[in-house]
């Protein structure tokens, strides 16, 4: 079925992202202070994480007014509007606090549910991924171009990412560890920007656990507006977060599923 559209420019993509680097590359590297949102284990979340949220938020207000928003520091508001934007102002806040520059700012659209545009910017390393009515799109120092994916059918010719195989428990590490035994190249720690490596052509499959709406829902788009695909570990829509698994291809999201249910 064909997933409704909004024409989203690529201006305000680049609006959005250029107020969320002035709140996020001032305090990279900077050595600010981290909180922890969990009373049992670590979950970071810094100055940078809401400040470029708040600025997030009013780019968005200011032009889509009656739109919905849910971020992830902030939470939902005017959610019965059929649009909302979906926000996580920096995925991958570990890299962050670390100096590693793999993490990103997610901005993604959904109407009635359906993730249909979306980017992620990364202000560090001066690129934007982007999808939007015309395609899929990466601008970066290099210049402009249309995203394809990588056309690999064999998982035994994959390159694999992941946050980490420690997140993966009980059978779920046994499937995981199934698949990563198959594919040629396993990689870690990578965060959202191995999800826009899928739809450049660079990396093949990305398969995660415990994903949040906002973790997923601007990457859906960009990944599958360049030839890919994204579900859950059940084949149905990734919108909702939870376990994730995004392939280049269609034939290897399927040779990818069956493995990781082989048992």
């Amino acid at each position: 079925m064909t997933k409704p559209e909004l024409h989203v420019s690529a201006a305000f993509f680049r609006k959005i992202a250029e107020a969320a680097a002035a709140e996020t590359l001032p305090r990279f590297r900077q050595q600010g202070a981290v909180s922890n949102k969990l009373k049992s284990g670590f979950d970071p979340v810094t100055e940078a994480d809401r400040e470029a949220e708040k600025a997030i938020r009013a780019v968005i207000n200011a032009e889509y007014p009656d739109h919905g928003i849910l971020g992830e520091e902030f939470g939902a508001e005017n959610t019965s509007s059929p649009h909302i934007w979906v926000i996580d102002p920096i995925d991958g806040t570990r890299s962050f606090i670390s100096g590693l520059p793999l993490w990103g700012t997610l901005v993604g659209l959904t109407i009635d549910g359906d993730a249909v545009a979306g980017m992620m910017a990364q202000p560090f390393t001066k690129e934007l991924f982007y999808a939007n009515g015309s395609g899929s799109h990466h601008e970066g120092p290099t210049g402009k171009r249309k995203l394809a994916t990588r056309k690999t059918v064999a998982l035994e010719e994959a390159t694999l990412c992941t946050t980490t195989p420690a997140l993966f428990l009980g059978g779920r590490r046994e499937a995981y560890n199934r698949l990563e035994a198959t594919v040629r190249l396993p990689r870690y720690g990578t965060d959202c920007y191995a999800y826009a490596m899928v739809a450049a052509g660079h990396v093949d499959l990305v398969v995660e656990v415990g994903l949040q709406s906002y973790d997923i829902v601007a990457l859906i788009p960009i990944i599958e507006k360049a030839g890919g695909v994204v579900t859950n570990w059940e084949g149905g829509p990734a919108e909702n977060g939870g376990e994730i698994i995004a392939a280049g291809t269609p034939e290897l999201h399927e040779a990818a599923m069956k493995v990781l249910h082989k048992g």
